[in-house]
């Protein structure tokens, strides 16, 4: 892991129950979060990542334990599988990533003209997607809408950033690309990255520490890949899996 010695955490979950109303949907999790590393959050469907999503962001209320956020709290995105941008709204893609630029921009920053579109697609060229600036969102195939959004997240440089499968509509070349830059940013911006994602093999490559989640078998284990990869629960469901094997959950 990147973060300096002594580094204070940016999130840190102390025997979180996560769950609606009174009733826990997995065991107590224990998880820290350093800044400028990736941690990956695994399970099948229904697991409950996106309940703990939910709950780390404020969304739901912990059924118990405590999460803990520095002081001042670390700036948060996050970004949706699906695209929450309205069909009907006519925005263009540079416009979006424009959005999380002034995002983290003062009063004495640049917040519109030539500057601002020039540091737009700067950031879209980075997530592969330059070639899409002045089309509207609503004309992009799903794989496109993620880019943007993507785009639209690295821009506002925040501290703390989540994603839900941020490559569930991408090929191979794109996946593997997006959790490359991920890490990248991670690395260069001290920022962390926490992410639902079903791309096992590639998580290996990328992800300081992983989150395994499985409400049959009561799990929530977070730790280095390959510690979680030899779990039996885990390797009764996916197999061994080899440093290059590239699996889908």
């Amino acid at each position: 892991m990147s973060s300096p010695p002594g580094a204070s955490p940016l999130l840190l979950c102390s025997n979180l129950l996560v769950g609606y109303g009174k009733k826990p949907l997995l065991p107590p999790i224990d998880l820290t979060v350093q800044p400028g590393t990736v941690l990956a959050i695994l399970g099948r469907n229904g697991s409950g990542k996106s309940t703990l999503i939910k709950t780390l962001l404020g969304f739901l209320r912990p059924v118990g334990g405590r999460i803990v956020l520095p002081t001042p709290p670390p700036k948060m995105a996050y970004l949706a599988q699906a695209s929450s941008l309205d069909g009907l709204i006519p925005v263009r893609a540079r416009e979006v990533v424009a959005w999380g630029l002034e995002s983290r921009w003062s009063f004495l920053g640049p917040r519109s003209g030539r500057g601002l579109r020039r540091s737009a697609d700067l950031v879209l060229e980075e997530v592969g997607a330059l070639g899409l600036r002045d089309r509207f969102v609503r004309d992009l195939s799903e794989g496109q809408k993620q880019r943007v959004q993507l785009g639209r997240v690295i821009a506002a440089q925040a501290d703390l950033v989540f994603l839900d499968e941020p490559t569930a509509a991408m090929d191979a070349v794109a996946e593997q690309h997006t959790l490359a830059l991920l890490r990248a940013h991670s690395r260069k911006r001290g920022m962390a990255v926490i992410l639902v994602t079903h791309l096992i093999g590639l998580i290996r490559r990328y992800a300081d520490q992983v989150l395994f989640l499985d409400r049959d078998d009561g799990v929530a284990l977070a730790a280095e890949p390959g510690v979680v990869f030899e779990h039996p629960t885990f390797r009764r469901q996916y197999g061994e899996l080899g440093p290059a094997k590239h699996a889908e959950m």
